[in-house]
């Protein structure tokens, strides 16, 4: 199952400008609460990009997922984190309160999501970046300044306090927009089993081999284990 998040994909909401970061984790958490009464098979989520956080946190809050994966850790909450996350390292240290001060005149405004992200890093090919960046589904959104300051400021669970399954990173190793460092420093401070797998030759989108091929196997031995 892939779901559309509010302001992404087919999705329709009757207010965009009020969407928030906290809707995304409480509606996967009753997704995740849905699915687990529905079918009682083990259940792994899978988050890249900024769903690696939404998946670490949802695994944590609902006590119900047997297993993270994750090709990212971007906790808004670590200053070198924001700055490989916003499209300028100078915009990163500064922006939650800059957002805060802005979503508190300004909240509803929609923005093209590309003037704050670094699309262009999105892939290794320039052509799938620029194609990704002007998806009007994807990429070429515009989302509401409430929504960017309610991520930039949000306090995700400390990974010293994570109460949830093992967790596996699976980062591109040649990603240009989160550097792999940031993504293990938080790894290596989750109170739980926790496994690397590196995916050479991938941008942030994971779709170079052999990295690519080394993701799939990584999610095969994960499912193999139930």
């Amino acid at each position: 199952m892939c779901p559309d998040l509010p302001l992404y994909g087919d999705t329709v909401v009757s207010d965009p400008a009020s969407v928030r970061y906290r809707d995304w984790i409480d509606l996967l958490c009753e997704l995740v609460a849905a699915e687990k009464s529905r079918d009682g098979r083990p259940l792994v989520l899978l988050g890249a990009s900024m769903g690696g956080m939404l998946a670490y946190e949802v695994a944590h809050r609902t006590g119900l997922v047997d297993r993270v994966i994750a090709t990212c850790l971007l906790d808004p909450a670590d200053r070198s984190a924001r700055r490989a996350a916003a499209r300028f390292d100078l915009l990163g240290g500064p922006a939650p309160q800059l957002l805060r001060t802005l979503a508190a005149v300004a909240g509803g405004v929609l923005v093209p999501v590309r003037w704050m992200a670094d699309m262009a890093n999105m892939s290794l090919n320039a052509e799938l970046s620029g194609v990704c960046a002007r998806d009007p589904r994807g990429g070429g959104v515009r989302i509401p300044i409430g929504f960017l300051a309610s991520f930039f400021g949000y306090s995700h669970t400390r990974p010293e306090d994570y109460d949830g399954p093992p967790v596996l990173l699976t980062h591109p190793a040649d990603d240009r927009w989160t550097p792999p460092d940031v993504s293990i420093r938080f790894l290596e401070r989750i109170r739980a089993d926790t496994e690397i797998v590196m995916l050479d030759g991938c941008g942030h989108l994971p779709v170079e081999e052999p990295g690519l091929t080394q993701l799939a196997d990584a999610m095969r031995t994960v499912l193999g284990r139930y």
